[in-house]
């Protein structure tokens, strides 16, 4: 899947188990981010990702998978911060948890997703959501090497970074 950055000339491809990022028009690779956390504590492996959408406001990437999960990365940084798995519809099997499409509405307040067991889920920002009650665990490496940025210049990267959890609001 494919996800286009709509004020950057970049994109995003999604694959098995990791999300690369490219510049347009070149196609030059700028970066990979790389699934860490599994629900299961699995670290991501094996997971196949269906679907990708980009909220620029928010500076989130979030992407779908095959087993019913939905991560959400920070845009500049890559860091998955957050990590949902979705429960099937009522009355359909556990493999019926796919994540098939997903697109934020025009505001960017609302993500919406069409999933294997035939329902569209409306997702919102959860307002209740503190540092204290949903805390990050953001330790970036002193030099990375994918594009040579040295996080160690930037003593205040965790508290910079735009989080924000989101919580399912309506299901169709």
């Amino acid at each position: 899947a494919l996800a286009v950055h709509p004020d950057e000339f970049s994109f995003a491809s999604v694959a098995a188990d990791n999300i690369k990022v490219w510049q347009c028009p070149q196609g030059r690779f700028l970066r990979n981010l790389t699934i860490d956390s599994g629900i299961d504590g699995s670290g991501g492996s094996g997971r196949i990702l269906n679907c990708a959408a980009i909220n620029p406001e928010e500076g989130i990437l979030v992407a779908g998978g095959d087993e019913g999960t939905l991560s959400f990365f920070d845009w500049a940084t890559g860091h998955e911060f957050q990590t949902t798995k979705l429960p099937p519809q009522p009355g359909s099997l556990d493999a019926e948890a796919g994540v098939f499409c997903s697109k934020f509405d025009l505001t960017g307040s609302r993500l919406i997703t069409g999933e294997a067991d035939k329902t569209i889920k409306i997702w919102k920002q959860d307002d209740e959501a503190t540092p204290e009650t949903h805390p990050v665990d953001f330790n970036p490496p002193k030099k990375n090497q994918d594009f040579d940025y040295d996080y160690s210049n930037n003593k205040n990267c965790v508290q910079t970074m735009n989080v924000e959890f989101w919580a399912v609001c309506g299901c169709v």
